[in-house]
């Protein structure tokens, strides 16, 4: 009877192992599409230069979302150009409707 595990078997199971590489870049590139999409709503100032840090890194990093990375980052510069516009209608830090 052994009471130990052999030293040459791993002991973790697949489910438990930390996943890297495509499956982060591709939770980068959506996860800057929605805070740049939600950006266009509330917290542009925050959520705008967010998105594109994530969609530049998630394409500097080869993701298989480019598009969506795509469109997070151009989400991004909309959400920057959206409160320079309204910061210039009323000569405020925030805007509201």
């Amino acid at each position: 009877m052994q009471l130990t595990a052999p030293a040459n078997r791993t002991t973790e199971s697949p489910r438990t192992t930390r996943r890297t590489g495509i499956h982060d870049t591709d939770g980068m590139a959506v996860a800057s599409f929605v805070l740049g999409l939600l950006g266009l709503l509330v917290l542009n100032v925050f959520l705008g230069p967010i998105a594109i840090a994530l969609a530049s890194v998630a394409l500097w990093r080869g993701t298989a979302r480019r598009g969506r990375a795509l469109l997070g980052l151009g989400l991004g510069v909309a959400d920057l150009l959206v409160l320079v516009a309204f910061m210039s209608a009323d000569n405020t830090m925030s805007w509201s409707l």
